[in-house]
């Protein structure tokens, strides 16, 4: 049950935020999604290190000087899923007139749906790979350390929530296609949190490359698109304010709920 609710709690943070078109009428405005864009980076960032690929290097101790080697080729392997997915997958970033990978007859909502659908993929194998750890009863990992890093990954996720219903809304679709927009582009989550589970059920050994999997699959979405989103016109500089609080409150998240297990 606690694996269960691990799992789902990133949706339920998606779902709450797509929520939020039922009760507002206007679009977010730009400094505000700069900000929220800052603050989801300084989480995934912050989760990165912490929850992923520190807990890789750690899980390969055993392995000497060479307890790097599963956290770079993890890391890697990641960061060319993500870029291939980006190239074969047709998507249009929110705020952004250009649609990115193949041409296409997609509606622009549909592809909007996509963008957030391939950023959202890689939180949940995030997900899934600590809490395969903590089924496999892997001592690196925790229960405290997984919920961690699901709440994290929950609380940057009501913000992306609002942040793709709402301009789904301004397209001209209708409340509740709007919201349901904002739910299906986070489904992937708890899809992909259970078949990495599976996958690590599977291949035990292989835990610290999916942890650094998932992180180098994180960060490439970091900077190929918050970043230049938290950074474009004027006034950037709050993009970045709220990156460090991002990043802050997914460290206090990681290390005091660990702590307090522990």
């Amino acid at each position: 049950m606690e694996i269960f609710l691990g799992i789902l709690i990133p949706f339920i943070g998606t779902t709450l935020g797509a929520a939020c078109v039922l009760f507002m009428k206007k679009t977010l405005r730009k400094q505000v999604q700069r900000a929220l864009a800052g603050f989801a980076a300084g989480v995934m960032v912050a989760a990165s290190i912490w929850s992923l690929l520190i807990p890789a290097i750690e899980q390969s101790e055993n392995m000497g000087a060479l307890s790097f080697f599963p956290a770079v080729v993890g890391f890697w392997i990641g960061v060319l899923f993500l870029l291939t997915l980006d190239h074969l997958i047709p998507h249009l970033h929110v705020g952004s007139e250009q649609s990115e990978g193949p041409k296409s007859k997609l509606e622009r909502t549909t592809m909007m749906v996509l963008a957030v659908t391939l950023h959202n993929i890689p939180e949940g194998m995030a997900v899934g790979v600590m809490y395969a750890g903590l089924l496999a009863e892997n001592t690196k990992i925790t229960a405290a350390s997984a919920l961690a890093l699901s709440l994290g990954i929950a609380i940057q996720n009501f913000p992306e929530g609002a942040i793709i219903s709402l301009p789904l809304r301004a397209e001209g679709e209708s409340k509740g296609k709007a919201f349901l927009g904002g739910v299906l582009s986070g489904v992937v989550e708890p899809v992909g949190a259970v078949l990495t589970i599976i996958a690590a059920q599977l291949i035990i050994p292989a835990l610290p490359y999916l942890l650094s999997f998932a992180a180098g699959a994180m960060l490439y979405v970091v900077v190929e698109e918050l970043i230049p989103e938290m950074s474009q016109g004027e006034h950037s500089n709050i993009g970045t304010v709220f990156f460090a609080v991002g990043f802050s409150l997914m460290m206090v998240l990681d290390v005091a709920l660990d702590d307090r297990e522990s």
